[in-house]
């Protein structure tokens, strides 16, 4: 049970109160020897030759705040501009920037913290109890073991607002009641049908910390606290189920973890099947399906782009050095997510009946929670749960093999069947044909109603305008006038894609909302692909780009802005 003491920008780790041990105050021989370019590894050596199972108490002090996983925002780099803000983001293995600790998904520990802060300022974290003290300090305590990586500390000019008997949003001052007006009434509706198929809420509280606009991540699933992008804040509720995935993480990453990250998706794969589970409860399965066909679209970009016998497009992947993967961020792309989730399907599937599925994956995260596990203890149990299917031999079915899931790259060798998404790809499809033409049939066009269309309808068909770029002299126009609920959108995701189709139609009077865009937030997802738009498009777009980027390059994480000069070609990317 660790316990962090952070003063100012000063860290300290002190160690928990162990009933009966006292700690042990000889001293130890400390030593940090390189580790590739992932920190140091601390050895100690002990005064003397513990017995097995002798409990030991460490004290060690030290300094942090300069390493990767610890982040400093300027006030500019915040929603309102007054006052600074610092988060840490652990995942995968940045964490031992912020304290010495095993940082790996295979150990689980409870932690305790003090954070003291000046004033004017308030620490939140991945805990499941916390209390303001004097002298504008915080005490936290997580009282459910959790991986190293989900340990996450924010401070900042922040305030809370309730939205649900057991959550509140978190926000800076400017951005607390639009906060309050999304997420009211939302979050326990989607936590009440994830308990519903999954088992019981374990975390006590749900709440989420929205952040600064340069935060470059869309979501992270921080254990109470769910750290995620301002840009879900679209004012018409639009983007709130996207919250659903960060909710799923409650049971399948959190509560159940990869061991290694190597098996990556046995957070993610778990995860989107579980979110596509509620969101077919709470939106229905034709909605759902067309979610989900937006998934596979990216997973097919993906496997184009790097080919698909990339070791990495395997869903058991080696870190090591002189293999593919040395970096375990490298795990990071649509291939654990929706390759994974394929398997989990091709796993329902052969079960053939919904209820029975939903019942093994309670019984699943209730055998395994608070565990780190490999892919062989999934698919050990699942047999062991069914059976009549290791009876069948389902894990050896020619081309379907369990090992060829999780060994061999490339595309996935069952497809899940998204056919109830067709009643709304379909209308999609045939509006997208409608405006490509280059006679536009406005009649047509015109008997066609977007007004009920939900954000991934309207994303779908956005994809395939996108995909028929450039349309014919004019129609780009003419679709915007049409469809201001599209060109003027404050939707995060359809604002992206009509910056997009902007820049492949070279519509120079609608630039300006590529660059309000980009001004508005930092989001690695959207600022790479428009800066990679502008700087393949006409000379016009790439004046853009640079105009843009040299106003808003300080408002960036550093991340984000080194990856923009590569794009860029500039001097000093990292």
């Amino acid at each position: 049970h660790p316990s962090i003491t952070v003063l100012g920008a000063a860290l300290r780790e002190s160690p928990g109160d162990t009933p009966g041990d006292p700690p042990r105050t000889q001293p130890l021989t400390a030593q940090s020897r390189p580790f590739a370019p992932f920190g140091t590894a601390l050895h100690l050596r002990l005064p003397r030759t513990l017995r097995s199972g002798e409990r030991l108490c460490l004290l060690i002090d030290y300094e942090a705040g300069g390493g990767p996983g610890v982040c400093w925002l300027a006030p500019e780099q915040t929603a309102g501009k007054q006052k600074p803000f610092m988060y840490t983001q652990g995942q995968a293995v940045l964490n031992r920037s912020f304290f010495p600790g095993f940082d790996t998904p295979s150990v689980k520990c409870t932690y305790s913290a003090t954070v003291q802060v000046p004033e004017g300022f308030t620490a939140v974290m991945s805990a499941t109890r916390w209390e303001k003290q004097k002298d504008n300090t915080f005490v936290f305590e997580m009282s459910q073991p959790i991986p190293s990586y989900l340990i996450a500390l924010a401070v900042g000019d922040i305030v809370s607002a309730d939205v649900g008997p057991r959550s509140r949003v978190w926000a800076e001052p400017c951005l607390i009641e639009a906060a309050k007006t999304e997420y009211s009434g939302v979050i326990e509706e989607f936590l009440q049908v994830g308990e519903k198929l999954f088992g019981p809420y374990v975390w006590g509280r749900y709440d989420i910390l929205f952040m600064p606009p340069s935060f470059p991540f869309g979501g992270m699933e921080n254990p109470c606290l769910t750290f995620v992008t301002p840009c879900l804040l679209a004012g018409d509720r639009s983007l709130a189920d996207v919250i659903i995935h960060e909710i799923s993480h409650s049971w399948f990453g959190n509560l159940v973890t990869n061991a290694t990250w190597g098996e990556f998706w046995l957070n993610e794969g778990f995860t989107m099947y579980a979110q596509r589970r509620i969101s077919t409860e709470v939106y229905g399965a034709a909605y759902t399906c067309l979610e989900a066909a937006t998934g596979r679209a990216l997973l097919r970009q993906h496997m184009d782009s790097t080919g698909e016998d990339h070791p990495l497009n395997k869903l058991r992947v080696v870190i090591e050095p002189g293999l593919c993967c040395i970096n375990p961020d490298d795990t990071y792309n649509e291939t654990p997510y929706e390759k994974g989730y394929c398997f989990v399907s091709y796993l329902a599937h052969l079960v053939g009946d919904q209820n029975k599925f939903d019942a093994f994956l309670r019984a699943y995260v209730n055998r395994f929670k608070f565990q780190s596990i490999t892919a062989d203890d999934t698919l050990g149990f699942f047999l062991e749960y069914f059976p009549e299917l290791k009876e069948k031999g389902v894990d050896s079915i020619p081309g379907l093999e369990f090992d060829r899931w999780l060994n061999t790259p490339g595309w996935p060798p069952y497809l899940p069947d998204l056919s109830p998404g067709q009643q709304l790809m379909k209308p999609a499809d045939e509006l997208a044909e409608l405006w490509a033409a280059s006679g536009l049939n406005m009649e047509a066009i015109e008997a066609v109603d977007i007004t009920a269309w939900r954000t991934y309808q309207l994303v779908y068909f956005l994809d395939k305008i996108l995909q028929k770029s450039p349309l014919p002299e004019g129609n780009v126009e003419r679709l915007s006038r049409m469809y201001p609920k599209i060109s003027k959108a404050q939707n995060a995701e359809l604002r992206l894609r009509w910056c997009q189709i902007v820049l492949k139609n070279n519509l120079e009077a609608e630039y300006s909302k590529v660059k309000d865009f980009l001004h508005s937030q930092g989001k690695q997802k959207y600022t790479l692909p428009l800066y990679r738009a502008m700087w393949g498009g006409s000379e016009a777009a790439r004046a853009l780009a640079m105009e843009t980027f040299s106003a808003t390059a300080p408002q960036l994480h550093i991340n984000v802005q080194n990856y923009v000069k590569k794009i860029l070609g500039l001097e000093g990317a990292e």
